[in-house]
């Protein structure tokens, strides 16, 4: 029996047909109409939407709010819960940068991040000495959206880069800051990707511009107090398929141009000597090699899958001649072992890898070869490499946490092997882990592969399948959930609720096969893994179908839909975040900001009638059919440049024609935010608040 009572009638969306066919196969849409011709232009400017479209959304939202009414009272108390576990003055441990040191900081009840300095050996917690560079507070005035990229120094400390968003649509305007003064250069540089690389001398520095589909094409040069019409095109990629950025090495002896899909990488090299020289390639791209670089002296270190390194392996090339013919290996592969990243010291080379499921950072003292590596004892728990921000140096950062343990930061000396801790995250309204029982156990799938899940439940929780659970899944594009701690899923954890992370395939959390096991042709696998663990819970009596909900965002959003069709028994209700549910029809659509480059990960149904029909087997929109689908709750953002708005708006409007049940589908569109939700720490807690409201209520523990 459904918990929402007394709604009033949902919104129904007109119906314009348009036909599409390909490779012989016509396919109708009826909702199509809901995705603005516009939307290049509406995504800087969301006033200019289409009325009708406008309409429909608020209509929409106007009845989510109607469903969520009897939650206004929870989602107050658990927005006070989340907020009084974060120290809301919080700051950083400044990272140690030649004379400064440079950290961020928060105000009591201030939304964004302050960006501050103290002198190289100063006390942190010293406010006479510490210099604030820029207060996102104070910038964020009178928006209703704001986000800070960052803010990033010159050499010689003299001036700062800093990015912002203010409509959600992740074109960022970057600014010059004097940090002597706190004052901004006349400078501005519009649409860009967020960020940008200095020149050794604090004059220049080096940018990614989108163009008008959203894609970073060109990388350009920009002489500091002259207009962005007279920088200089340094490089500009013609395929759209392919990403890009640019970066500085510690060193400040190169510019990096990193161009890559999901892949294939190819990088670019600018000598600072002559900053108007043409980039030099490393090594040209070729489809499935992928390598990424960084600067050790005389030497670049090489984290590449050349020669069927699946899991990865170093090499290292001479810095004047760092061509693949070259590259020598340093660290082999070791199949099982996946190494994530690398970093190089002086003295060092530094890696993170993870192997049996878990994460490990490894030192190589790269004089002798001896290596040692940082790892803990915990069943499951999550590691995270900062580095250092100087290259002759023998300390490093990195943190550490689990389900159960508040993150705790440390500086590792790698010559003595001390660790000293710098930072353990408070919980103001307190935490006892010993309440707590973290576990990873894990599901048999369909296929005799062992899909891992991490749980997190209370210790008076009973295990005889009465408890709801919130089960989240992602797995896409090899992103390793990490079973960190949340203190907002305490939330639900302290309301009885099971917390499960499914590692499904199509993540890396059991090495690269794991990932290419989930995408592409394989990509259903993802989609069973999770059923799979929703079947384990049920089995095992964690938890029951009646009372499991399922979580996931973006891709794992597409997820969400996936699971709703071909399982919608198994789950009581379904959260989906910025849901990537229209597959076919954004697959098709190559003007879309990540349509090419999303082909390699999805296969491409425009070339390929073999893709088109894969995608089309399982894309959430196109699958939704006659079926009581379970209470379900879609969330978007109009200015989102990555799931556009309109993919959660059409998969609603076809599950709420279809549904044979009488669950609500319901659709919440954040008319001032885009991919990521709304900006403001705070404001984002009340978005998660909401989410955890309707998982409260659709497992009837209101």
């Amino acid at each position: 029996m459904s918990v929402f009572k007394n709604l009033p009638a949902a919104p129904v969306a007109h119906k314009k047909p348009i036909t599409d066919t390909r490779h012989g196969i016509s396919r109708t849409d009826d909702y199509a109409w809901l995705r603005a011709d516009n939307w290049q232009a509406m995504f800087k400017d969301p006033s200019i939407l289409d009325p009708e479209i406008r309409r429909h959304l608020e209509a929409e939202n106007h009845y989510m709010n109607a469903a969520m009414a009897d939650t206004k009272d929870l989602q107050k108390a658990l927005f006070a819960e989340m907020r009084g576990r974060i120290k809301e003055d919080d700051s950083s441990v400044p990272m140690k940068d030649g004379v400064f040191a440079y950290g961020t900081s928060y105000v009591k009840g201030g939304e964004h991040p302050r960006y501050f300095r103290i002198p190289r050996d100063g006390a942190a917690s010293d406010e006479t000495i510490r210099q604030v560079l820029l207060d996102g507070d104070k910038e964020a005035e009178g928006k209703a959206y704001f986000r800070i990229a960052g803010l990033d120094h010159s050499s010689d400390h003299a001036r700062g880069i800093w990015g912002y968003d203010d409509k959600g649509s992740e074109y960022f305007t970057l600014k010059v800051r004097d940090l002597s003064t706190g004052e901004d250069l006349a400078d501005v540089v519009e649409n860009t990707g967020g960020g940008g690389a200095w020149a050794p001398d604090g004059k220049s520095f080096f940018y990614t511009v989108l163009d008008e589909n959203h894609r970073p094409s060109r990388i350009y040069h920009h002489v500091v107090g002259t207009a962005q019409s007279e920088d200089r095109l340094v490089y500009e990629e013609s395929d759209p398929g392919f990403f890009m950025s640019v970066g500085g090495s510690l060193l400040d002896d190169f510019i990096y141009i990193d161009i890559h899909d999901h892949e294939t990488s190819e990088y670019r090299l600018l000598s600072t000597r002559d900053l108007t020289a043409e980039p030099q390639i490393v090594a040209k791209r070729a489809t499935g090699l992928e390598y990424s670089m960084t600067e050790g002296g005389e030497v670049f270190y090489i984290l590449t899958n050349a020669d069927g390194a699946k899991d990865f392996k170093i090499m290292e090339a001479p810095v004047d001649a760092p061509q693949q013919e070259n590259w020598r290996a340093v660290v082999p592969h070791r199949p099982g072992t996946l190494i994530l990243s690398h970093m190089a010291y002086a003295r060092h080379l530094v890696w993170l890898q993870r192997r049996e499921g878990l994460p490990e950072i490894v030192i190589r003292d790269r004089k002798t070869g001896e290596e040692h590596a940082i790892a803990f004892a915990e069943e499951a728990y999550s590691l995270g490499l900062s580095g250092a921000a100087e290259y002759d140096t023998d300390v490093i950062r990195f943190s550490y946490s689990s389900m159960t343990t508040p993150s705790q930061l440390f500086d590792y000396n790698m010559v003595t092997r001390e660790r000293t801790l710098l930072k353990t995250q408070e919980v103001p309204s307190g935490h006892d882990a010993d309440d707590y029982v973290t576990r990873r156990v894990f599901a048999p799938a369909y296929d005799g592969a062992t899909v891992p899940v991490t749980l997190l439940y209370h210790k008076d929780t009973p295990l005889d399948g009465s408890a709801p659970c919130l089960l989240y899944g992602y797995g896409a594009y090899g992103i390793t959930i990490p079973a960190g701690f949340n203190t907002n899923c305490l939330s639900l954890v302290d309301r009885g609720f099971v917390y499960a992370i499914a590692h499904i395939r199509g993540g890396k959390d059991k090495g690269f096969q794991w990932y290419e096991d989930g995408k592409m042709a394989k990509k259903t696998n993802t989609f069973r893994d999770f059923i799979a663990a929703a079947d384990y819970l049920n089995q095992q009596k964690f938890t029951s179908y009646a009372n499991i909900v399922a979580e996931g965002g973006s891709a794992g959003g597409m997820l969400m839909g996936a699971i709703a069709n071909m399982a919608p028994e198994k789950f009581r209700g379904i959260i989906a975040a910025v849901p990537f549910v229209d597959v076919l029809n954004t697959m098709l659509d190559d003007t879309l900001p990540l349509t090419p480059p999303e082909w390699p990960e999805w296969g491409n149904p425009i070339e390929s009638a073999e893709f088109y029909n894969i995608i089309a087997g399982y894309s959430p929109y196109d699958n939704v059919d006659a079926r009581p689908y379970p209470a379900i709750l879609a969330l978007g953002g109009l200015t989102d440049p990555r799931v556009t708005y309109w993919e959660p708006a059409k998969w609603v409007a076809r599950l709420r024609e279809k549904t044979t049940g009488s669950e609500p589908i319901l659709l919440k569109t954040n008319m001032d935010a885009g991919h990521g939700g709304a900006s403001g720490r705070f404001q984002r807690l009340e978005e998660i608040a909401f989410e955890y409201a309707f998982a409260i209520k659709v497992a009837g523990r209101i």
